[in-house]
């Protein structure tokens, strides 16, 4: 019942004014359409890999959640995750061959290639939920190393992932796999993420550098034994996590 309540206050006490709906969701809206067909775009017109253009998307969304959140607080993401489950909710609709479909839709999720997305996205907004519940302010550092170290990870696992380890599937008959160079890129993005937010607001000792490399090996370990689909979840609330202890640390 603790946690009900919880979540109830959560969500009333962030709900977003009329004011503020009226002017941000018709531009959420438009954005979040826009970047998903940007992505597909790059797909159909540029043959960019399915692996490139959801983490394109998926930069395109996190980053925004970062700024949203910091300059117009949590009603303002409220308005965001209206704007992308409605995109999302489209393309599904719309399915195969579709332009928006097709470019989050990895082939080598078939038969279960909806699924996935759904998947994705449940843990992202899960992972959202919980990282402003535990770690307050802290959720934008959820945002910006699951948005900038895992939107890159992907892509450098797919055009130069000759190191793969599997990785826990929920699907029975799906085996998934990562890479240990794109395991690489989500430590160097991680630590550079973590080290520019504490260089511009901290003084940096010989310690920090240290501090700021044991975070980035945890996110690093987050993200490649999460299961298939819902890293997105647990890297934010690691990263949400470190941050809240790394600042303090530093």
């Amino acid at each position: 019942m603790h946690l009900i309540h919880t979540l109830f206050h959560f969500f009333t006490d962030n709900f977003p004014s009329i004011k503020l709906i009226s002017c941000l969701f018709p531009v959420s809206i438009c954005w979040s359409f826009l970047a998903l067909y940007i992505a597909g775009f790059c797909k159909r017109n540029l043959s960019w890999k399915t692996g490139y253009t959801r983490k394109l998307f998926h930069f395109f969304i996190f980053i925004s959640a970062y700024f949203y959140q910091r300059y117009l607080g949590l009603p303002g993401v409220f308005i965001l995750g209206w704007s992308v489950t409605i995109v999302l909710i489209f393309a599904c609709f719309k399915s195969d061959g579709n332009l928006f479909y097709e470019a989050l839709a990895r082939e080598k999720d078939a038969p279960h290639r909806t699924k996935y997305i759904i998947f994705s996205y449940l843990a992202t907004f899960f992972g959202g939920v919980l990282s402003n519940l535990l770690f307050g302010p802290f959720a934008i550092f959820g945002y910006a190393v699951t948005g900038i170290a895992d939107a890159i990870a992907e892509p450098v696992g797919t055009r130069f992932g000759k190191h793969p380890y599997r990785v826990y599937s929920f699907h029975r008959n799906k085996i998934s796999y990562r890479s240990l160079e794109g395991s690489l890129a989500v430590f160097v993005s991680s630590y550079l993420i973590y080290f520019l937010a504490i260089y511009f607001t901290q003084t940096i000792f010989p310690s920090t550098y240290v501090v700021i490399f044991v975070m980035a090996l945890v996110c690093t370990g987050v993200e490649a034994i999460s299961p298939s689909g819902f890293d997105n979840m647990l890297l934010q609330i690691a990263a949400s996590c470190l941050a809240a202890i790394g600042m303090w640390a530093c």
